[in-house]
């Protein structure tokens, strides 16, 4: 794969939840919306969460850029935790 930049797959399904639900940790409103971490039948990884792009865009550490087409998202520290078992080592 090198040289070659990464596409996501849009027919890769949604296919085991990393950690809790946002309903179990007690970060949605009661009816199971996000925030929630996914892994994709290809291995990729899918996170829903709130689209702040614009707000960190002039904010963005030198390096770091969101390039046309992608979204900065914020989760809760405690989703990420609890999916932290789920995630392999490789």
């Amino acid at each position: 794969m090198s040289g070659q930049r990464w596409q996501a797959d849009a027919s890769a399904e949604l296919s085991r939840r990393w950690g809790k639900s946002a309903h179990e940790l007690g970060n949605t409103s009661g009816d199971g919306s996000c925030p929630d971490v996914w892994e994709l039948s290809n291995g990729d990884v899918a996170v829903i969460g709130q689209d702040l792009t614009e707000a960190y865009r002039d904010r963005l550490p030198e390096g770091v850029s969101v390039d046309p087409g992608e979204r900065l998202i914020i989760v809760p520290r405690s989703t990420i935790i609890a999916a932290k078992a789920d995630i392999p080592d490789a």
